[in-house]
């Protein structure tokens, strides 16, 4: 059953990640990533991760996707224009590459995972809680997270004076 489920998640992370990326309207875009961070958290459910689930739904499909969507508000952008032409060699070439590049991809990862190893489950791990998330993030972790925390920040501030109105 938890294959059939993981199976099922990834497929709408996939397919979610795949709209995300073909749409021309910021916002359709910004709803598809939802898309992805929901199937993301259940598969983390699936895994026994049930904090990062909730951390993931909360943080990223909640408060980093309304700043997404505030700066896409905030800077106005309207739906991509379509290209007047589109280069013949780029549509001949594009699908036949992007199915090679999968199947190498797939075929290193296969050749580099032993064919015996196993997923070890979240929840048979200790460290999965939120006291110790907690702690590892503001002792081991502290310096990315804080750095993280500034490039949010001036990311914001960057939006905010590129949306400003010349008065």
């Amino acid at each position: 059953m938890d294959t059939l489920l993981f199976a099922l998640f990834a497929g709408i992370a996939i397919l979610s990640a795949v709209v995300m990326i073909m749409q021309r309207h910021p916002v359709s875009s910004a709803l598809a990533l939802v898309g992805v961070m929901g199937s993301l958290a259940i598969l983390y459910l699936l895994l026994g991760a049930t904090f990062i689930a909730a951390a993931q739904l909360i943080v990223y499909a909640g408060a980093i996707m309304v700043l997404f969507l505030f700066v896409i508000m905030l800077l106005n952008a309207g739906a991509e224009p379509k290209p007047l032409r589109q280069s013949f060699l780029a549509r001949a070439l594009g699908f036949p590459l992007g199915i090679a590049l999968i199947a190498i991809l797939g075929f290193l990862i296969q050749r580099t995972v032993p064919p015996d190893s196993v997923v070890v489950r979240f929840a048979d791990a200790k460290a999965g809680s939120p006291q110790d998330i907690g702690r590892a993030l503001f002792t081991q972790y502290l310096l990315p997270f804080e750095v993280t925390s500034v490039l949010v920040l001036i990311a914001i501030l960057g939006a905010v004076v590129l949306a400003r109105k010349e008065t």
